[in-house]
C-alpha cells in the first residue's frame, strides 16, 4: 500500500535533524514503502521547492558519507509542503483536502507525525478528528506523539483520554528513540536466546542493575524547557524506567506487540512506590555549579540536573535486588549503559579473590554510543601464584556486522508504516511510568529531602552520589566509553 506522511512541526530541529535524514536513508536502503509521500506542515511561509532546499544541506550534514546529489534528486520529489497553524481547524480541513488531492483518489495508510512541543498535541488531534482525518475507511491512520507524554500522571490521563476521542489505541504509537536502538532490542535477544545468560537473570546471582544515562553537554539552550521538566520528567519517566522494563520483564510468549507491552507493564505494576520517606534515602539530586548561569534560568534555580534513584521491583524473581537509575546533565561523557552486577562467589578460596561487590563478574550492556556487550570475570595472573585480575571479553557491534548502526528513528519510523507499535508506549504502560515518577518529584518540588547536591562539569555527578553507593556496600560503573 502506498503511503503519505504528514510532519506537523515541518520547520523545527526535530524534523530536520532526525526525520527527514532517516526517511532519506530509509529511501536510500530500498525500504521507504511503495510511493510514499512526505508532507511537511506548518506555519513558515516555505514552497515545496524551498522547503526541500532547507532539507537539502540537513539530510547532506546528518547522513554524511550517504549522501548523494543524484539519490537526493530522486527522493526530493516526494516531499511536499503545506502551510498551516494546527491550531486553525479550517487549516486542518484545507490539509485534509490537500492530501487527497495529492493521493490523488487511491488508498493511503497515513501517518501523522507530531513533531510539535506539547502544548499542540491536544488541539492538532482534535482538529484532526473534526477534519475527518482520523476514521480507517479505506486505509489506515496512525498517530506518533513524540515524548514527553504529559508532565505527570494527571495530566498523561488527561491527554490519553482526549486522544482517545479522536484515535483507538491501535493507531496512537507513542515514540521513545531510546528504543529503536539496535541495542536495546539487543536486550531482548541477548536474555531470550542465550540460555548462558537468562538462568543468572534473576535474584538468586545478581547483587543489582544499574541504568545510565550519561550526557557530556549542559543544558544550554534547551534551558526554559528543562525549568520546567527537569531530569526525572525529561529522562526517568521515559528513557531509562523502559530500559528497566526490557531488563527485569518476563518472557512473552510470543514475539508480538501485545505480548511485549503486557509484559513490560507487569514489571512497571511491580515496580514499589517510594514514600516521602523512601525519596530521601533511596534517591539524590544534583545540579551542576553553572546551571544557573544558563539563559533563561532563575538565580536560584532548585531545578535538578542529575538524579539518582534506588527502586525495587517486588516479584519473585527480583525480590531484594535493587535497580539503580541514574541520569545527569554535563557528565564526563555520553553514554547510555545497563550494568548487571552479580553476586561474589558463596566461597572464595583463592587468596587476593574479590571481596567487594563490584569485582565480582559484571555485565555491561553499552547502548550508546559504542554499541556493544562486555563481560568481566576473574582470570589468574600468568606466572604471579593464583593471584587474580579482573579482565573482560568484547563483543562490539560496529566491528562484528558490516556498515553503521542505523539511526533509532528510521527502525521507528519504518514500524509505524507498517503497524507494529512493540517499539512504542502503551496508554498504560504511560500511566504506570508517571505513578512511578510523580511521587519522587513532589517530593523534590517539596524543597525536603534529599537536598540539591551541586557538582562540577565533566564528572560523575555529585560525590554524595558515590558516598551513597558505598554507603550501600556498592558503587557506580564509572567508565565510558566501555567499549572503543
Amino acid at each position: 500500500m502506498e503511503h503519505t506522511v504528514v510532519i506537523f512541526g515541518a520547520s523545527g530541529d526535530l524534523t530536520k535533524r532526525k526525520l527527514i535524514p532517516a526517511l532519506y536513508e530509509l529511501f536510500r536502503k530500498g525500504r521507504l514503502p511503495g510511493d510514499t509521500r512526505i508532507v511537511g506542515f506548518s506555519r513558515s511561509p516555505f514552497s515545496h521547492e524551498s522547503w526541500r532546499d532547507s532539507l537539502r544541506e540537513h539530510v547532506a550534514h546528518f547522513t554524511g558519507s550517504h549522501f548523494s546529489e543524484d539519490l537526493w534528486g530522486q527522493f526530493a520529489p516526494h516531499v511536499f509542503y503545506h502551510r498551516g497553524d494546527v491550531l486553525n481547524g479550517d487549516d486542518l480541513g484545507r490539509l485534509g483536502a490537500y492530501l487527497r488531492e495529492l493521493e490523488e483518489g487511491r488508498p493511503h495508510a497515513r501517518m501523522y507525525y507530531l513533531s510539535l512541543g506539547p502544548e499542540f498535541y491536544e488541539p492538532t488531534v482534535v482538529h484532526l478528528g473534526a477534519a475527518g482525518m482520523a476514521a480507517e475507511q479505506e486505509a489506515p491512520r496512525r498517530l506518533v506523539i513524540e515524548k514527553p507524554f504529559g508532565r505527570d500522571l494527571q495530566s498523561a490521563r488527561r491527554l490519553n483520554a482526549k486522544v482517545h476521542e479522536v484515535f483507538s489505541e491501535d493507531q496512537i504509537y507513542r515514540i521513545d528513540h531510546y528504543l529503536g536502538k539496535e541495542t536495546v532490542s539487543n536486550v531482548l535477544v541477548l536474555r531470550f536466546a542465550n540460555t548462558i545468560f537468562e538462568p543468572l537473570w534473576n535474584r538468586r546471582y545478581l547483587d543489582h542493575v544499574q541504568i545510565t544515562a550519561a550526557e557530556d553537554l549542559p543544558v544550554g539552550h534547551r534551558a526554559a524547557f528543562y525549568e520546567s521538566a527537569g531530569i526525572l520528567r525529561d529522562m526517568f519517566q521515559n528513557h531509562l524506567l523502559q530500559l528497566l522494563t526490557l531488563t527485569a520483564m518476563e518472557p512473552p510468549s510470543r514475539l508480538n506487540a501485545d505480548d511485549i507491552r503486557d509484559e513490560k507493564v507487569k514489571v512497571l505494576r511491580a515496580v514499589r512506590r517510594l514514600t516521602a520517606e523512601d525519596v530521601a534515602v533511596q534517591t539524590v539530586r544534583g545540579q551542576y555549579r553553572r546551571y544557573r548561569d544558563e539563559p533563561n534560568v532563575p538565580p536560584g534555580s532548585e531545578t535538578a540536573t542529575f538524579g539518582a534513584v534506588k527502586l525495587y521491583v517486588d516479584n519473585w524473581r527480583w525480590q531484594g535486588v535493587p535497580f539503580y537509575l541514574r541520569s545527569g546533565k554535563a557528565m564526563s561523557c555520553r553514554t547510555t549503559q545497563i550494568v548487571i552486577q552479580f553476586r561474589e562467589p558463596p566461597h572464595m578460596m583463592f587468596e587476593g579473590g574479590p571481596r567487594r561487590i563490584h569485582e565480582a563478574n559484571r555485565l555491561v550492556l553499552q547502548i550508546q554510543p559504542a554499541e556493544g556487550i562486555q563481560i568481566h570475570f576473574q582470570t589468574k595472573v600468568p606466572d604471579a601464584g593464583m593471584k587474580m585480575r579482573l579482565t573482560d571479553l568484547d563483543f562490539n557491534f560496529r566491528e562484528k556486522f558490516a556498515g553503521e548502526m542505523p539511526e533509532a528513528y528510521e527502525r521507528l519510523l519504518l514500524d509505524v508504516m507498517m503497524g507494529d507499535p512493540s517499539l512504542f508506549a502503551r496508554a498504560d504502560e504511560v500511566e504506570l511510568a508517571w505513578s512511578i515518577i510523580d511521587p519522587i518529584q513532589a517530593a523534590w518540588d517539596a524543597g525536603g529531602p534529599p537536598q540539591l547536591e551541586l557538582y562540577e562539569a565533566g564528572g560523575w555527578g555529585p560525590p554524595y552520589s558515590e558516598e551513597w553507593m558505598h554507603r550501600q556496600g556498592r558503587t557506580w560503573f564509572n567508565v565510558c566509553p566501555v567499549l572503543s
